[in-house]
């Protein structure tokens, strides 16, 4: 006896790559002699009869003659997270120009160093005295280098927002003139309970937070102290902290001797201390000095807290960088990893600080160059196998939910709301990425039988349209949808 289910698997292979390229099974596409013994089979009885695995691969096969890619260089793959295993996948170790998916490795990195519930602090005080509603002091802003600040971005307030917040606070202190100056710093604040200290700055505490005062670089030992883990490591003395460069662990000194603060820090908030000298002026209520910034503070006045501005949550604004694919906001960030762990606001630091990170998760480096937070580079490199993995480790981190759900999803929101409107709809949760000639989507999907896999798909260099390689993208992904 015949067996049917071989000669329909082995019709459809052998004429899979002209059937597939034009995205559809026709009875037209079948030899003459196998049309005319088996009129009654449609392509869907064709299909029933390969598995999920051999209509992707089909797909892919297809796929590589097909005019939009058959020159273009790409990658793709799917993995499956629990059983570690790639499903299916074409080229998959190629370092490809990763675009905006690149912020995934930014976000993350954050996320894990900070903590989902991180908050970005700019903080106003007084020095002095208020008499008869005249302050014989100075006014601060001490800022921490929000990269929201001002934005409405993620719900983060406007400056004129802040500066209206602002102004009512002083009006409710007395304060009617200012016989001083505005003085705007950056400062390391300890709401977030499990922040270190950046390395590479000795810091002042101050209150409520750290303000930088030096280097550590040669700095003497010889007056360093431990910090015990469960003790409070805080004493209201003026004890100079910082990561001890001997030991690599947190310590503090009652005197520090060393030399000038080489390492950049975030920019102060100026451009909020400027209009809110300005306001308060306009309103008439005099400011006698000048805005000026404060880098290092080793001696600082007393103060008291007027009011605070907090930020939105790290998770807020890491969902609205990757739904919107906000450059600004990737790049801010990566420079604040920089400045938190290394108490450097360069792209050298903040590049050193994802790279570590992502050597200490497991990452496969050997295909990777991470050269900014947003992707907006060519010089970004990155395999679809390291990305998938990546992905896939990440379940197992306790802010997986939030870092998800940052993640546009197929024909409903973000960067994704146009695209998988039929097959594949509320099933895609991936990061874009767009350049010229170069299409990108990773992430993850549900698929029809309740998997949740991992995917990464990587295209440079394409030939026609953005439409057209979107589609062909949604092409590749369909048949996934059903493993």
């Amino acid at each position: 006896m015949i067996n049917i289910k071989k000669i329909l698997v082995s019709s459809a292979i052998s004429v899979s790559s002209f059937v597939f390229a034009q995205g559809t099974f026709t009875s037209s596409n079948y030899p003459q002699s196998y049309e005319s013994q088996n009129s009654g089979i449609s392509r869907e009885s064709a299909e029933k009869l390969l598995s999920a695995k051999e209509l992707v691969d089909i797909k892919l096969n297809s796929m590589m003659n097909d005019p939009v890619l058959r020159n273009a260089n790409w990658g793709f793959v799917v993995y499956d997270p629990k059983t570690k295993k790639i499903i299916s996948s074409y080229n998959e170790n190629a370092s490809l120009i990763p675009a905006s998916t690149t912020k995934l490795l930014t976000t993350e990195t954050a996320m894990n160093l900070l903590g989902e519930n991180f908050r970005w602090i700019t903080q106003l005080e007084y020095s002095g005295a208020i008499e008869d509603g005249v302050l014989n002091g100075n006014l601060y802003i001490v800022g921490s280098g929000d990269p929201s600040l001002g934005t409405n971005k993620a719900g983060a307030n406007s400056y004129r927002g802040i500066i209206s917040d602002f102004m009512s606070a002083i009006s409710d202190k007395g304060i009617k003139k200012v016989n001083g100056d505005i003085i705007i710093q950056t400062g390391v604040f300890k709401l977030n309970k499990s922040q270190l200290l950046p390395e590479s700055i000795v810091w002042l505490e101050n209150g409520n937070y750290y303000l930088p005062v030096g280097t550590t670089y040669e700095i003497s030992p010889s007056n360093e102290k431990l910090i015990a883990k469960k003790a409070n490591p805080f004493s209201e003395n003026k004890n100079y902290y910082y990561i001890s460069p001997y030991i690599g662990q947190m310590v503090y000194a009652d005197k520090f001797e060393g030399g000038f603060l080489t390492t950049k820090l975030p920019d102060a908030p100026a451009y909020l201390a400027n209009n809110l000298r300005l306001t308060m002026i306009k309103s008439g209520l005099p400011v006698v000095g000048k805005v000026i910034t404060k880098v290092t503070d080793p001696s600082p006045e007393k103060r008291e807290v007027i009011t605070n501005y907090q930020s939105p949550t790290l998770a807020e604004i890491v969902m609205y960088t990757n739904q919107h694919s906000d450059n600004a906001l990737a790049e801010a960030t990566l420079r604040m990893v920089g400045f938190q762990k290394l108490g450097n606001q360069t792209l050298e630091a903040g590049r050193m600080v994802v790279n570590n990170h992502l050597k200490s998760v497991g990452f496969d480096t050997d295909g990777l160059n991470y050269y900014d937070g947003s992707g907006l580079s060519r010089s970004n490199v990155v395999t679809p196998i390291s990305q998938v993995k990546y992905l896939a480790n990440l379940m197992n981190e306790k802010y997986y939910k939030s870092f998800y759900e940052s993640l546009p999803i197929g024909g409903q929101t973000g960067t994704l709301k146009r695209m998988f409107n039929g097959s594949g709809n509320g099933q895609v949760f991936a990061k874009t990425g767009t350049l010229n000639k170069v299409k990108t989507l990773a992430g993850y999907m549900k698929t029809n039988t309740g998997k949740t896999l991992v995917f990464s798909l990587l295209i440079n260099n394409y030939a026609g349209s953005v439409d057209q390689v979107k589609s062909k993208m949604e092409q590749i992904l369909e048949p996934t949808l059903s493993l």
